[in-house]
């Protein structure tokens, strides 16, 4: 592994690119940073002859632990900028990978959380080891989904359990989210690297192209466009660090406290 924020992998016998969140010190938690590597990673997936299956996973411990929650505390202005920042390089990522013909694979360990839980449920199919836990998080800082995930979540799991992991802030086990339907497959940790590679080889030997053509016609059926509601989201996350709440939100985040919400 390299110090680079997000590390790219690509083996040219399998076709398999493989995308690694890599600031593990931070449960791999997305910053300006490392939201403009990911863009760069997904440009260069764009343009690599052969490939046939992209893999998105994280070093260390987590998968991603969602958003650098420090960077938005200060004034709204502050936090918008913040956030604009993180979601002018994650989104046009997300769109590049949601149009490559190439099947993507989240493997997830430990945490995927926030913006990270948006970003495996991006993938075509999910890979989790048993330790793995799935929220939403941003209910816990009075915020709202970005990075596809309201969009994601909705069409994966249906407006109901979308609407109880955000108000209730529930955490699914591996095994909870493989019931709901957001994981494709689990197993204990001495068997996830092969479940995990099986899932791989049979996904990168299929039929790359019509892959790619069955996702651009179910994410169609889905009706709202992606590109749209990536920005609706941003919309409304910008109007939420106009609240009362999403300052105490931060601040509660920030001193690990639970947070006193008022409803304003």
């Amino acid at each position: 592994m390299t110090d680079r924020l997000v590390h790219t992998a690509f083996d040219e016998k399998t076709g398999v690119a493989t995308l690694t969140f890599n600031r593990p010190e931070a449960l791999n938690a997305v910053n300006v940073p490392m939201a403009e590597a990911f863009l760069a990673a997904a440009r260069e997936l764009k343009n690599l002859a052969g490939l046939r299956c992209v893999v998105l996973t994280g070093a260390g411990r987590a998968f991603m632990a969602g958003g650098d929650v420090a960077s938005m505390a200060g004034t709204p202005a502050q936090a918008g900028d913040a956030i604009n920042a993180i979601l002018d390089a994650a989104n046009p990522a997300i769109l590049l990978l949601r149009s490559l013909d190439a099947p993507v694979i989240a493997a997830v360990k430990g945490v995927a959380a926030g913006a990270g839980l948006s970003l495996a449920l991006m993938a075509d199919l999910v890979v989790a080891r048993e330790d793995a836990r799935f929220l939403v998080a941003y209910n816990g800082i009075g915020a709202v989904p970005d990075c596809g995930g309201s969009w994601f979540l909705t069409h994966k799991i249906g407006a109901g359990r979308a609407t109880e992991l955000m108000m209730l802030g529930r955490t699914l086990s591996a095994a909870e989210a493989k019931e709901w339907g957001l994981v494709t497959g689990f197993a204990p940790e001495n068997e996830y690297e092969n479940l995990l590679s099986e899932t791989i080889k049979k996904v990168a030997s299929g039929p790359t192209r019509a892959f790619g053509a069955f996702r651009q016609l179910t994410d169609r059926a889905s009706g709202d466009q992606l590109a749209a509601h990536l920005e609706a989201e941003r919309a409304a996350f910008l109007e939420m660090t106009r609240t009362e709440d999403f300052a105490e939100g931060v601040s509660a985040f920030l001193a690990k406290r639970p947070a006193q919400f008022r409803g304003r």
